[in-house]
């Protein structure tokens, strides 16, 4: 999380400081100004001008859980924010206004409590859509993943960017991204799994993240609204819970990605290990005849991998297993290669598989007169 700035001098200037401190302070002002003024919160924010980051901040400008929950007829499938309301803190400020906001969640399922990151784009808080749900993408990182999640921590690898320039060009959906830790801890990998005599990391990301999701943001209540991205060990994680999961979950990016569980604690346990293998899963989806799953594989051209993908997509594309691959050219394996990736094609893939949201309609003024 960052820190906030200090707040100042600690001490009281003498007389003959009040000066030049009072014109400065009307300097930043005018600068301040100036900035919304010619640019709005692009501007503002290309000249580090928030300093609120690690205050308290809600989404809940429309559809509010502080308010009653209404359902109307005209958005069939919608799941208005059911409660109790999650604390947040800015974590961070992209150039349109909109926010990163983080919360810990204890998970009532789980045990387990982790922080969670959340954005939402502009869309969601436009009045047109107030009654509308939102498709969700999970969004889960590499490394450790814990206790941060690289995709929330900062704007910097340019996830949310990419979700609001595909947005704008009519490719992208307006996803709410939900980012939360994948590990229990930053000195074991749980493969997103319920390992048996461990923090059960699998439920926490299929059963506690969406439940929180359900009760602070407008949701649709089928599956068509909810999928899964990742990137490396949180690529994994990713593609087998939407294998394992295929219910809830729709459609999965899965990015520089393992297709077997390989943490060391399972100590063997062959079976628990099989019920967690997306290859073992894939396999009892075709044999049992759906529900249907989206795959959008990516991986890069200067990382290792690629056969891996291939090989489930031979394996497994057929039935209810659809599988598609984004090869990013001189990518590595890293988050900047797998956002560039699902810029160039994952993006547009996972938002025609997923329900978009719906905009009220357009109020119409009166006929024209037709009296003399």
């Amino acid at each position: 999380m960052q820190q906030d700035q200090p707040g100042g001098d600690a001490h009281t200037p003498p007389r003959g400081a009040r000066g030049p401190r009072r014109r400065r302070v009307l300097l930043i002002s005018g600068a301040l100004a100036l900035a919304l003024a010619a640019g709005g919160g692009a501007a503002a924010y290309q000249f580090d001008l928030f300093n609120d980051l690690g205050e308290p901040m809600t989404f809940g400008k429309s559809g509010d859980v502080a308010a009653a929950p209404v359902q109307d007829d005209s958005r069939p499938g919608t799941r208005m924010p059911t409660g109790p309301r999650a604390a947040f803190i800015r974590q961070a400020r992209l150039p349109d206004g909109t926010e990163i906001g983080k919360t810990t969640l204890k998970g009532a399922k789980s045990g387990f409590t982790g922080d969670v990151w959340v954005w939402v784009p502009k869309e969601y808080h436009d009045p047109a859509y107030a009654r509308s749900a939102f498709p969700v993408l999970i969004s889960l990182p590499g490394g450790r993943g814990y206790p941060n999640n690289y995709w929330g921590t900062g704007p910097g690898l340019g996830l949310q960017q990419a979700v609001t320039d595909g947005v704008a060009a009519g490719t992208s959906l307006p996803f709410v991204l939900v980012m939360p830790v994948i590990n229990a801890d930053s000195k074991n990998h749980f493969d997103g799994s319920d390992i048996p005599g461990q923090p059960r990391m699998g439920t926490w990301m299929t059963d506690d993240v969406p439940d929180f999701v359900r009760a602070n943001f407008r949701t649709f209540t089928s599956r068509d609204g909810w999928a899964f991205m990742g990137s490396s060990s949180g690529g994994f994680g990713a593609l087998k819970h939407v294998l394992k999961h295929p219910d809830r979950f729709k459609a999965v990016i899965a990015s520089g990605v393992d297709t077997a569980p390989d943490s060391p604690l399972w100590k063997g346990d062959r079976r628990a290990m099989d019920a967690n293998n997306p290859e073992k899963l894939a396999a009892k989806l075709i044999k049992e005849g759906g529900p249907d799953v989206w795959i959008n594989f990516q991986i890069g051209t200067r990382e290792s991998g690629r056969d891996k993908a291939e090989r489930f997509m031979r394996a497994y594309t057929k039935g209810p297993v659809h599988t598609r691959l984004q090869v990013v050219q001189d990518g590595e394996h890293n988050g900047k290669t797998y956002v560039r990736g699902m810029r160039e094609g994952s993006l547009a893939w996972i938002s025609k598989v997923l329900l978009a949201p719906t905009p009220d309609p357009v109020p119409q003024g009166p006929p024209p007169s037709t009296a003399p």
